[in-house]
């Protein structure tokens, strides 16, 4: 399969040039900061003044998490938590996310999607339980590591 991929990014009603030291990331907000548990939801924008309760729903309430971070040898971690499960897994907030990755040794952070968005397979194998009663929710975005 031929595979064509084209990069547009409007910003302020203006295209942005793409180089080397521009990244992006669907997810937020950070976790965890050289080793330190450093949440900042309010400077990424997921305090929204409109919803107040928005915050408290996603980032204060246990939900599933799908979380991505590093360790200081430069290994990535990437993790889920399960949630909306009570006797299986009931989830995490950001706080205790933080927490777990600092545990698994991570030394940089992020919160990814969540919700009935966590999902996570090795192989061919689904090694989570998606929270949306339906099952599986077809999303757009995924991270995809191959050998």
């Amino acid at each position: 399969m031929k595979v064509q991929v084209k990069s547009k990014i409007i910003g302020d009603g203006k295209q942005l040039k793409l180089d080397q030291t521009t990244s992006i990331i669907n997810g937020g907000p950070r976790l965890l900061e050289n080793g330190e548990i450093s949440i900042n939801a309010v400077e990424e924008g997921f305090h929204w003044e409109e919803d107040p309760g928005f915050y408290y729903r996603f980032g204060e309430r246990r939900n599933p998490r799908t979380l991505a971070g590093i360790k200081e040898n430069g290994n990535l971690l990437f993790v889920t938590i399960d949630g909306r499960a009570p006797g299986w897994s009931v989830g995490a907030n950001f706080e205790e996310s933080a927490k777990v990755m600092k545990s698994l040794g991570a030394i940089d952070a992020i919160n990814l999607d969540g919700g009935g968005s966590t999902t996570m397979t090795v192989g061919d194998d689904r090694v989570t339980r998606p929270s949306d009663a339906a099952g599986e929710r077809p999303i757009a975005d995924g991270i995809l590591l191959v050998e």
